[in-house]
This record gives C-alpha cells, sequence and structure tokens, in this order.
C-alpha cells in the first residue's frame, strides 16, 4: 500500500475509485466498504484510494471533546495494507479545510486533483463543512462532474447497525464479546513496557506495565481481562489489570499492567501490543494480601482457561 500525506506526490487520474472517511476501528461496517472499493476499482479496472484524515476533525473542530480512538493512524495503515488498499491518503484536517462546503471539497481534491470515476461510501455517511454532504448531495455532484457514486448497507449484528460509537460504549462497559464481534477481531493496542512500583513481582506475579503509545487510544473498562500479548515478534498468553490497584492505593493511577504465562524476558523499553480477548471481573479491593494473592491465582487459571478453548 502506498501512503500519501497530503497530495504533492499524487498524480492525478481520471480512472480512480475512492472511499473516504475517519474509518476509526476498520470495524465490519468498514471492510464492507472497503471490499466495496477493491470490487469497484477492479472491475473498471481503476487504481483505488481511501482517504482520511489526521488529526481526527474533532480534536480541530472541538476544544473540549474527548478524543477515544479504536484506531490509531499507525494501526489504521496496518489493517488498511492487509485488506488490500491500494492507497491511502491522509489529507491534513485544519479549520480552514473544515470550511469547506461539500461541493468545494469533492471538486478542489477529488475531481480538480486526484481524479475520480467512482465514489465509495457508507450508508450513512456525512462530510463537509456542517456535514451538509450526504448520499444525495453526492449524486448530485456526480451528474454534475461524471462520476459515480455506489452507497454500501450497513452491517448488522442482532438487529444492530455496526458502528465505531457502539463498540466504544461495548469496550467503556467492559462488553468485550460485542466490541469483538463487531470488530471481526480481538480488540488490541499498543505501547512500550516501563519501569512500575514492582509490587507484581513481590506477590509472585511480576507483571509488564504498559503505557499506551497514544493518549487518545481507547481502554476499555477497569477490571481483569484476559489477553494475548504481542512480544518481539511472538505471541504470548497473559492475564491484564486495568485499574487503580485500591488495595494499595486510596487514589492510585490508572495503570495496566499484563503477567506473562510462562515468560522472563527483561523487556523494559520494548514495544508491545495487547489483543483483549475476554473480561473475566471488575477491580476490587482487598482487606490483606493473602486475599489478593489467592484471587490473582483464580485469575490466572480462569485467563488460561479462556485462552487454551480459543479456536486461533
Amino acid at each position: 500500500m502506498q501512503i500519501f500525506e497530503g497530495l504533492s506526490k499524487l498524480n492525478y487520474d481520471k480512472n480512480t475509485v475512492i472511499t473516504l472517511g475517519s474509518f476509526d476501528g476498520i470495524h465490519l461496517g468498514h471492510k464492507k466498504i472497503i471490499n466495496k472499493l477493491l470490487e469497484c476499482s477492479e472491475n473498471s479496472d481503476c487504481r483505488n484510494i481511501l482517504v482520511t484524515f489526521e488529526p481526527h476533525p474533532r480534536l480541530v473542530l472541538s476544544t473540549d471533546f474527548k478524543l477515544q480512538l479504536l484506531t490509531t493512524m499507525e494501526e489504521k495503515m496496518f489493517l488498511l495494507d492487509k485488506l488490500g488498499v491500494q492507497n491511502l491518503l491522509i489529507i491534513p484536517f485544519t479549520k480552514e479545510f473544515s470550511n469547506l462546503s461539500s461541493e468545494e471539497f469533492v471538486k478542489n481534491y477529488f475531481v480538480d486533483k486526484i481524479g475520480l470515476t467512482e465514489l465509495v461510501i457508507g450508508y450513512d455517511h456525512h462530510f463537509g463543512k456542517n456535514r451538509d454532504g450526504d448520499k444525495n448531495t453526492l449524486v448530485n455532484l456526480g451528474k454534475k462532474y461524471n462520476f459515480r457514486v455506489s452507497s454500501v448497507d450497513a452491517v448488522k449484528i442482532n438487529d444492530q447497525a455496526v458502528s465505531s460509537t457502539r463498540i466504544r460504549k461495548s469496550l467503556l462497559n467492559g462488553d468485550i464479546k460485542t466490541a469483538t464481534d463487531q470488530l471481526g477481531r480481538y480488540y488490541s493496542f499498543g505501547g512500550v513496557v516501563v519501569q512500575g512500583d514492582k509490587r507484581g513481582r513481590q506477590l509472585g506475579y511480576p507483571t509488564a506495565n504498559i503505557k499506551p503509545d497514544n493518549k487518545f487510544k481507547l481502554l476499555p473498562a477497569i477490571g481483569i481481562y484476559a489477553v494475548r500479548i504481542l512480544v518481539h515478534g511472538n505471541w504470548f498468553k497473559g492475564v491484564m489489570s486495568i485499574g487503580k490497584r485500591p488495595t494499595f492505593y486510596t487514589d492510585g493511577d490508572l495503570i495496566t499492567e499484563v503477567f506473562i504465562f510462562d515468560f522472563d524476558q527483561e523487556i523494559y523499553n520494548q514495544t508491545v501490543s495487547v489483543e483483549i480477548v475476554q473480561r473475566i471481573r471488575g477491580e476490587e479491593k482487598f482487606s490483606n494480601i493473602n486475599d489478593l494473592v489467592n484471587q490473582i491465582k483464580k485469575d490466572v487459571e480462569d485467563s488460561k482457561e479462556i485462552l487454551n478453548n480459543l479456536i486461533n
């Protein structure tokens, strides 16, 4: 996949099929749009381009919006490449850019600079200043500027449309199954292993404290999770705690730490990736260390049983 940050190195070619959006999560609904993009470009013997924006538009349009990303740009690049997208165009999102109307955006970027024979959109797509552009707008622009518009229906699970919003809510509620079903894969995050207070080591369960590599990356609800962790290109099983360790601290920092099974390597400052398979329980405050250690032992056993039953 070729990656273009801005238009300067992207050549004009009328024979181009485009889709656009934030594509946060690259969930099953997004995958349906992307598959349609690939199908249209193959049938028309055209190049395909997925257009997205950086930084996230919400950061530019709202000063107090609490952004919670399902996928960082690096994760998005990796997933789009795996799906077979030929070209990724990242448009810098600025205040000036946000003031373009839907027609100005389509004409200035797609028609005049990139080239466009077909545009693929999702069922609820809106864009342009004040989100004034929708399917009807694009169909009319297509007649005016000579390009086709293909719309993709929603993907539904249990009569609910798959959406980034629903996935975020599920993760924040600790509902990992719903998030996994809608993503079509386990939710994951990357980060760097940092020094902790080594309390896990003292309890007999040394953990890798992980600092997420993007401050806007969403972490699921506080609790204990069965996870897989990628270290040095190899997958290991483990149990993860996201919490404030109330047994030891009245108001501790939020810490993400993983006890990795059958693992004794020193990995400080190493980048790892964590896949969240299932939530085991919420965070608890224990009255003594023995009760805590016994619960950790049970969490490890529960996590091993969950992970050993995975098909893949």
